[in-house]
């Protein structure tokens, strides 16, 4: 696929600079799973996508959900779409959207999202939409948190904590049933930092 293509362009172009500004690690690697999964991190940094990217590994690509706006913007539009970047109207129920992601999970492909819905600096954790839910039950793709640190600094130590990728029964009811599996989720999320912490 041509995006694909593109996306290991970015990841080869991109690379050698982040190691230049960043002193990134990984802790708990050897838990990424193989086959489809809905990747779920924190969000504080335009260069998010990049450190999880960096992840994932150059063989898998990441096809991350952002905001449609973002996917209108002249050039940054552009690159976002080249790489696969699927754009979500979060103000309604997009159903393109979702589709498209689900068909990226039932084919073995791997999904980003960040839960919380927005950039977000406080280390305290923000409220947990239900997209990652709604795509793991539906896909049966599983559920990979990973802690990515806020307030990053050029130079400075950048440490991920990846968690144990788990599996959703299908879920039925409304609304309050996804909330509290994401609710779940971000306590998982959480709980990575503060393990990260106590280990440090």
């Amino acid at each position: 696929m041509r995006e694909g293509r593109f996306y290991r362009f970015i990841y080869r172009l991109i690379f050698p600079l982040m190691h230049l500004l960043f002193r990134i690690r990984y802790r708990n690697r050897d838990l990424l799973p193989d086959g489809p999964v809905v990747l779920c991190a924190p969000h504080s940094s335009m260069l998010d996508p990049l450190f999880l990217m960096y992840l994932m590994g150059i063989g898998r690509h990441i096809r991350f959900l952002a905001k449609k706006e973002l996917l209108q913007k002249p050039i940054l539009g552009a690159i976002l779409k080249a790489m696969g970047v699927i754009g979500l109207d979060r103000g309604n129920a997009d159903v393109s959207a979702i589709r498209t992601a689900l068909n990226i999970l039932k084919s073995g492909g791997i999904i980003g999202i960040f839960p919380e819905g927005t950039r977000m600096q406080k280390e305290v954790a923000g409220s947990a939409k239900t997209g990652a839910i709604l795509l793991a039950s539906r896909s049966g793709a599983k559920l990979l948190p990973v802690w990515l640190p806020r307030g990053k600094r050029i130079l400075g130590k950048v440490e991920i904590a990846v968690g144990e990728a788990y599996a959703l029964p299908r879920l039925h009811g409304g609304s309050e049933v996804y909330q509290s599996y994401a609710d779940d989720l971000m306590k998982r999320i959480v709980a990575l930092r503060d393990e990260k912490v106590s280990c440090a």
